[in-house]
């Protein structure tokens, strides 16, 4: 049997405490199956003294990850420390400079640096392993970097936040509002203190830009994505959305067009009997669509210590089955130095089918006018319906506010904006339009 695979692990919070616990309980099975025994030699975290479900005690403390990632007594630097630079990124070049191997579950780092990290671990015929910074427990990378090597790759899209996913099923399913959702997700754990980096989507905005750049050979481009969150999405659009046979998901979407890669995470309403539509809670989906597969749809937990664990644990035991001499594949599935420069598809030209709810003066003729601006525009609508404000049943504030739902059959995104701005000048609007994007699924 080869030697140990000496690991140095960098963080020991939630996720790299279950970490050492799976390397610990599966010691036996994983020593089967790499051929060679994983040995945790070496960890560092901000705080010795915390105690931790844990045991540590064979490996030797870094206060410092950096001195831990250049160490001669590692051959594989785990980090679990998070953020896009400080400790992290200084890590993790100091392991790739010293010829290490490098693990990560950081998507902010890779997201920001990743490209020039892969550029780093191919120049040193090193692996740099991430499973575990898009989807959690779900082997998306290893399936798009790998497995479908030989299929172009036309859209990959899903539910890559479980905070938001989990707001949006309680939305539908009790009628509860947003913001007490996202209490409730707090209370529970599922969103931070400060929930904006998850509702907003810029969470899913990172992971969306790696996939991406896997799928479409290009450079990571997390700048260029077109984000919008779902604090905006209300119950009038969740029940709308249901009495239309569609389910409001927050969905980060990459795309091949004429005109560059189109990348955007916004609200999306989708079938109800899409793929897609099923997941519900914290649980994420991906969904790729190719030339030789087709579609091929992945779902399971997308966040979680021991779902995150599990993933990083793959990661390091792709490593240990690796043997000197061995060519690795690159980071990215394309070469770094052979990526292609990110070029941003124009946004305002997507074509698909769109939900429009307005809120308009109840007088005669709105109707009419509305259903003109869209023709002026070349809108074609699938259906317009005025409804009642609120419930059937209920006491309406105001019976001079009408609401006007809108369904259109596909259109550009240039001409909806601009319909909607003509109607608004024509002053029937008494509250911003509600514009969300329909996907096939």
């Amino acid at each position: 049997m080869d030697k140990p695979l000496r690991l140095g692990l960098a963080g020991l919070g939630t996720v790299g405490s279950a970490l050492v616990r799976v390397l610990d309980e599966k010691r036996t099975e994983l020593t089967a199956r790499c051929g060679r025994p994983i040995e945790l030699a070496a960890v560092s975290a901000r705080d010795r003294s915390r105690n931790r479900d844990c045991d540590i005690s064979a490996a030797r403390w870094f206060d410092d990850p950096v001195e831990m990632a250049a160490s001669d007594e590692i051959d594989v630097f785990a980090e679990l420390i998070g953020g896009a630079d400080g400790p992290a990124a200084a890590s993790v070049r100091a392991a790739l400079e010293a010829g290490k191997h490098v693990v990560t579950a950081n998507k902010a780092l890779l997201a920001e640096h990743g490209v020039e990290l892969a550029a780093m671990a191919e120049d040193r015929g090193v692996l740099l392993n991430f499973e575990a910074a898009v989807a959690g427990g779900i082997p998306i990378i290893k399936t798009m970097r790998e497995t479908l090597t030989g299929n172009d790759v036309h859209r990959v899209f899903g539910i890559l936040n479980g905070t938001c996913n989990y707001i949006l099923t309680r939305m539908e399913h009790e009628g509860i509002s947003f913001a007490d959702c996202l209490a409730d997700a707090q209370h529970l754990g599922y969103a931070e203190a400060d929930p904006s980096f998850d509702i907003d989507g810029h969470d899913t905005a990172h992971k969306l830009a790696i996939l991406a750049s896997i799928a479409f050979g290009t450079q990571i481009a997390a700048d260029e994505i077109y984000i919008e969150g779902i604090a905006s999405i209300t119950n009038a659009d969740i029940e709308a959305a249901r009495e239309l046979g569609y389910r409001i998901k927050l969905l980060g979407v990459a795309q091949a067009t004429d005109s560059g890669v189109e990348q955007r995470v916004h609200p999306t309403m989708v079938p109800v009997d899409a793929p897609v539509a099923q997941i519900s809670g914290v649980t994420n989906a991906v969904a790729i669509d190719a030339d030789i597969v087709g579609q091929l749809v992945l779902s399971g937990p997308g966040a979680g210590g021991e779902a995150t664990a599990s993933a990083v644990t793959g990661d390091i035991a792709d490593i240990a089955k690796s043997r000197p001499g061995h060519q690795h594949g690159p980071a990215l599935g394309t070469p770094a130095k052979q990526l292609a420069p990110y070029r941003r598809a124009r946004m305002r030209a997507h074509e698909g089918g769109y939900f429009i709810r307005l809120s308009v003066n109840d007088r005669a003729g709105v109707f009419a006018s509305v259903a003109t601006r869209m023709a002026e525009q070349d809108i074609s609508l699938e259906s317009i319906v005025q409804r009642r404000a609120g419930k059937p049943g209920e006491e309406q504030d105001d019976d001079t506010i009408k609401p006007i739902i809108l369904i259109t059959h596909e259109t550009t995104e240039l001409a909806v904006r601009k319909a909607l701005e003509n109607i608004s000048g024509d002053g029937h609007l008494v509250a911003e339009p509600q514009m969300i994007r329909i996907e096939k699924g």
